[in-house]
């Protein structure tokens, strides 16, 4: 049985292996990638989404019209100050 040192060499060894053969095969699956991308017109977009980061915020539907100015909320995040202080916000309600 190989002792732990003899292990550790055979480790570092396999290691520096498949570094060498990432490096041989990495221009030719580079080349492969760009021909394809070329080939099928794939963009970033659809290999990797909409990028990093937090997804983008979709519209919401108004909820709420301040009869005065026409200005609308949606319900969602801070209210206006023409809403907040309401007893009740029934009445500024959207009815579609």
């Amino acid at each position: 049985m190989p002792t732990y040192t003899e292990l550790q060499a055979q480790i570092a060894s396999l290691k520096e292996q498949a570094e060498a053969a990432r490096a041989a095969e990495l221009e030719a699956v580079i080349a492969d990638i760009r021909i394809k991308v070329v080939e099928y017109g794939i963009t970033p977009k659809d290999i990797f989404g909409h990028g990093p980061g937090r997804p983008k915020k979709q519209a919401v539907a108004a909820k709420y019209r301040d009869p005065k100015t026409g200005t609308t909320w949606s319900g969602r995040g801070r209210a206006p100050t023409w809403i907040k202080n309401a007893k009740s916000r029934d009445k500024f309600l959207i009815n579609d």
